[in-house]
């Protein structure tokens, strides 16, 4: 994979053979741009943009969110560079109400990335309208043997404001062996597996299970590198860089490759789901 140069790299478990990975595509065209932006989006199903947010409210947000899990214990010190000790004071999510986590996540200067005037203006760009971004974020810090398996992210948003997009934000570097996004490159045509979620109706069961059924269900019939394999595709990813955002439509198979950091290092990403603010903003998320 040029440009990439890790220990060997897996998904799901899986050895990911050399000619089953490749590199995200970087958007070449103007940012200022609704019609660069929504082209590429449409042609790949992402937009890969390098050095768009603010390095030092990337870094700023990083080092408020591993404080805080430094003080229970489970990042050590210096807190800024998210390793993990393998241990932790935090009271169980279910016996606090996941109050800790709400806390986290709402912490000021992570706000200030995520719904701030240079994500906004960005994602208000690309759709050509203004925007919203979900009260609700999901902030991720994966340790090292963690990932996020493949999935589309319609059927959760099935029903609601469209289009939908997903802005995954690397809070930090995050090279490929700590395991960032990686995307089915063509997924956005995989009209087999999309047909299966769009014919789900939603309005009659939008329980869990049938969601999440819909989005990692046809996606998840075979293990990863067999499903790029059989379809002759590959895994994208990339060596992010703090400033960097990655732009996710509803309708791209994507996940994470797996944390296999030597050095025990968290991947600490977000994802911020926007959507037109002129559409009901009625999802309780």
């Amino acid at each position: 994979m040029p440009g990439l140069t890790p220990s060997p790299l897996t998904i799901q478990g899986q050895p990911i053979p050399a000619d089953r990975i490749g590199s995200l595509k970087p958007f070449a065209g103007d940012p200022s741009s609704q019609a660069d932006l929504a082209s590429g989006l449409d042609e790949d199903g992402y937009l890969f943009m390098r050095d768009v947010l603010d390095t030092d409210l990337v870094l700023s947000a990083r080092l408020e969110v591993f404080r805080q899990l430094a003080g229970m214990g489970e990042i050590a010190d210096p807190p800024g560079d998210g390793i993990a000790t393998g241990t932790s004071r935090r009271m169980d999510p279910v016996e606090d109400e996941g109050l800790f986590w709400q806390t986290v996540s709402e912490g000021p200067v992570l706000r200030r990335l995520t719904h701030g005037i240079e994500l906004q203006t960005i994602l208000d760009t690309v759709l050509g309208e203004p925007t919203r971004g979900f009260d609700l974020i999901y902030l991720r810090p994966t340790a090292v043997g963690k990932a996020t398996a493949l999935h589309y992210d319609y059927p959760f948003f099935a029903g609601n404001a469209q289009p939908m997009i997903n802005a995954w934000i690397p809070i930090g570097g995050i090279p490929v062996e700590d395991g960032p996004l990686a995307i089915v490159e063509g997924s956005n045509r995989f009209s087999d597996l999309i047909d299966q979620f769009l014919q789900v109706d939603y309005t009659s069961d939008r329980s869990n299970n049938v969601v999440q059924e819909a989005a990692y269900g046809g996606a998840s019939d075979t293990d990863p590198v067999q499903l790029v394999t059989d379809r002759d595709t590959r895994l994208l990813t990339a060596d992010f860089r703090p400033g960097d955002l990655l732009l996710v439509n509803m309708f791209t198979l994507h996940g994470s490759l797996d944390n296999v950091s030597p050095v025990g290092r968290v991947r600490l990403s977000c994802d911020v789901r926007f959507q037109p603010a002129a559409q009901p903003a009625d999802d309780e998320r």
